[in-house]
This record gives structure tokens, sequence and C-alpha cells, in this order.
């Protein structure tokens, strides 16, 4: 007997019990020899037992009767750079068709978890491509394995211990070259000769990570006999990335801001009450001395170039290597069979400033992340450029 019951309330349920037990009593197998005048009692003591069930309109599936729990952080995540797949972030080799293992690290949420081990292989770098399509997914921050891993390894070869939240972060937010690095390619080399085989080194993109890590992360170079800031703690509230990101919109929640500063905008934040650019004004934001300051040393760079260097340089954000040639230092890239050529004029003086340049301009919220390590570096590297070409580095009124 099939039955479809569409009501609600006590003389539901009492309508619904007796037709179960009229289906009882109609099976041979479970047949009673209850009389009738027995059933009301029976059918009130069932009725109070059944739950009600209403059938929806419009099938059992439709968006107002499901609850997602999680909805707004699928919606965050949804509309965050971590889940555009059409970015340059992930579609940079869909020509190819799978991504490098190096690369598939970060670029890739099947990659990450197969540098971790979080798959089931050996953790470990990544011997083989993976395919494209594969974004910054859920399980990539949500894997049960993530608690186990309590270190990760800078490019500096720093072991730094980590959270399960962090350990995401700091995979894929530290880089993939440091100081060390330029320090080794630029050792006994006269400093303000042209080296041909030089080549301009890449921190790579967003380095939050080691920029917050400071001084003891070693991401920038180094210049020797000075001293660096190390972690930038900021303060107990705020002591992790999760403290200020949104882990899924990736958002940053400015409320934390207001615990202790007078605006919830990072930028208008000052931390100091000294001029580190020179301008005197202490009214804005300490991320307009660092810009100026990173501005300044661009100055220098492209003055070194030409005055020390011999050849023009010019900076080309939307291009790798972003430094190119400009042998008649008339503004314009150099091209040869079409194509721009690569800046050629390397020195370790300029190659050293132009990786902290770099540095610096790769971390977009460095003034949030790690202020003075930032302006230390700038500093030292326009001071280096100043002195190299017999400027007066004291006229520029700087502080570090």
């Amino acid at each position: 007997m099939h039955l479809m019951l569409r009501n609600t309330g006590r003389g539901f349920r009492r309508a619904a019990a007796a037709a179960v037990l009229a289906c009882l009593a109609a099976s041979p197998a479970l047949a009673q020899s209850d009389t009738p005048a027995e059933a009301p009692a029976e059918i009130e003591e069932l009725a109070e037992q059944l739950s009600t069930y209403v059938f929806p309109k419009a099938g059992p599936y439709t968006p107002e009767a499901i609850v997602i729990g999680n909805a707004r952080q699928i919606e965050g995540w949804a509309r965050s750079a971590h889940a555009d797949a059409s970015a340059e972030a992930f579609a940079h080799w869909n020509a190819e068709g799978e991504i490098p293992g190096t690369c598939a690290v970060c670029h890739s949420g099947a990659g990450f978890r197969a540098f971790h081990g979080l798959d089931g292989s050996t953790p470990g770098p990544l011997e083989s491509p993976i395919p494209v399509g594969g974004v910054v997914d859920c399980e990539t921050c949500h894997s049960r394995g993530l608690a186990e891993i309590d270190m990760i390894a800078l490019p500096s070869g720093v072991q730094h211990p980590a959270e399960a939240a962090e350990v995401p972060c700091l995979t894929c937010h530290t880089g993939r070259s440091s100081g060390a690095q330029v320090t080794a390619a630029t050792a006994d080399m006269d400093p303000d000769a042209v080296n041909a085989e030089l080549r301009f080194i890449n921190p790579h993109y967003k380095v939050a990570g080691a920029t917050w890590l400071g001084g003891y992360g070693g991401i920038g170079y180094h210049y020797p006999g000075k001293t660096y800031s190390g972690r930038f703690l900021h303060a107990k509230p705020v002591a992790t990335c999760l403290a200020c990101h949104d882990p899924h919109a990736l958002s940053v929640n400015e409320a934390v801001c207001l615990t202790c500063h007078q605006t919830g905008t990072p930028e208008e934040i000052r931390i100091a009450r000294q001029s580190y650019d020179g301008s005197g004004d202490t009214a804005k934001g300490i991320a307009a001395d660092i810009m100026a300051n990173a501005g300044l040393l661009m100055d220098q760079m492209t003055s070194y170039a030409a005055s020390v260097a011999g050849i023009g340089m010019v900076y080309d954000g939307g291009r790798y290597p972003y430094f190119f040639a400009d042998a008649n230092m008339d503004g314009v890239i150099d091209e040869a069979e079409g194509r721009p050529v690569a800046y050629n004029g390397w020195t370790p003086t300029l190659l050293r400033a132009a990786y902290n340049w770099k540095v610096v301009t790769a971390d977009p919220g460095i003034h949030v992340h790690n202020a003075p390590y930032a302006l230390e570096l700038l500093y030292d590297s326009i001071e280096s450029l100043a002195e190299a070409q017999g400027a007066d580095f004291g006229a520029l009124g700087l502080l570090r």
C-alpha cells in the first residue's frame, strides 16, 4: 500500500497511525486479533511516536530547505584570489597542460598536498609535474595531516617552527630566494664592475611570510656590518597570519587594527614619530615612507646603471625579468630579434640593491608585516648606490 500524506498536527499523526495499523492488519504475517474497540488506544500511542514529515513543494532539494553551516566561508573563498582558476597564478601553465613540480607546490592544491605528503606520498620536492586546473582548494588548508607538520624550511635555510594554521601561509608566502643566494652570486667580485655572469635574482611574489620574519628569515640581502630587525611580533592578539586575515576571503579584518590604532586603514597607520623619507611629515602612514624610499631607490638604481655600469636600465613590472637594457639611454627597452633584451649591465652593487627593492615591493602589505625591516633594506641599498656614485647620501635626510 502506497501512502502520500500532506498535513501537520495531531490529526495528521492520528490518521497516519491508523493507516500504518491498517497496513499491518492487512498483512497475513502481521495480522492481529485485536478487536476494533482496542484500535483507538493503539492509534493514540503510535500517533505520539510518529514525527511529522511534510513533502516540499518542489522536491526535497530546494535551496531554501538546505542549511549549509559554512556558507559564508565558502562564498568568501569562491570570491578570493585563491579560487580564481583564471588568474595568472594558476593559469600560467594552461598551454603546457601541466605545472612543473617546483611551481605546483604553491600553484596547485594537489601539488601542495604532495609536497607535504598529505596525499599519502613521501614528503619532499615534487619529481613529476601536476595537471593544470587546480587552485588553493579547501583541502589545501583543511587536510588532517597539517597538524603533524611543525617546521617550514625557508629559502634562506632557516627551519622555522610553525603551527598547523600557518603551514599553508608560510609554505607559499616566503619566496623562492634569499639574501644568502645574492651573497653567493656576487662573492669575490669587483663591486662596481659589470659582470656578464650576473643575472637578476627574483625573490618571487607575495612574500609576506618572509618579510614578517625579517632579518631572522633572511629573505633580504643584508649588507656586511649592518644589523636587521627580526620577526615583527606586533602585539599579542596579532601574532599570526589569521589574526588579521580572513583565511577564506583573504580580506583584512580592520576591526583588529582599531583595537590599538585610530584608523582601520593599514596604509594610514604610523608606528613611529620620526620621518624616514626625509620629508619630515609624520602625519602620513608609515607605508608612505616606505614607498617614497622605494621610489628613491629605483631612481638611484637607474642613475647608477647609466653612470657606473654604463648601460641604461628600464623597469617593466609586467614582463619577466622586469629589468631591461637601454644601451643608448633613450628610455626605450632594447630589442633583439623582436624580443626585449634583459638587463645585462649588472654589477654586484646594482644586483644587491635591485634584489632588495624587489623584496620590499613584492609584499604589498610590508608596512604592516615588517615596516622596520623594509626601511632598513631600503636605507642600506640607497646608501650603497649613493656612495658608489660619489653622491652626498647624508643630504637625502633619510633615517634608518
